[in-house]
């Protein structure tokens, strides 16, 4: 379980044994997703990142043997 967000929003996961990547900017959560690894099942991500990678909706959101699921924090 993986979650990526601004650290204010995301760093608190970790106390729960989530990875946190934290990703402050656009690029930077664009990159968190690409470089997530295969393994990660399930990612939590913040609405202003799931908005950033794709209007409004994380690609790839729906569970599948290639894919994680994708679960958006509320705002």
């Amino acid at each position: 379980m993986t979650a990526i967000g601004a650290r204010t929003k995301v760093g608190g996961l970790a106390l729960a044994g989530v990875d946190v990547l934290v990703a402050e900017s656009p690029e930077a959560v664009r990159r968190a997703w690409r470089e997530l690894e295969a393994t990660v099942s399930l990612v939590i991500v913040t609405a202003e990142a799931a908005e950033i990678l794709g209007a409004g909706q994380p690609p790839a959101a729906g569970p599948a043997p290639s894919r994680p699921l994708v679960v958006v924090m509320p705002r």
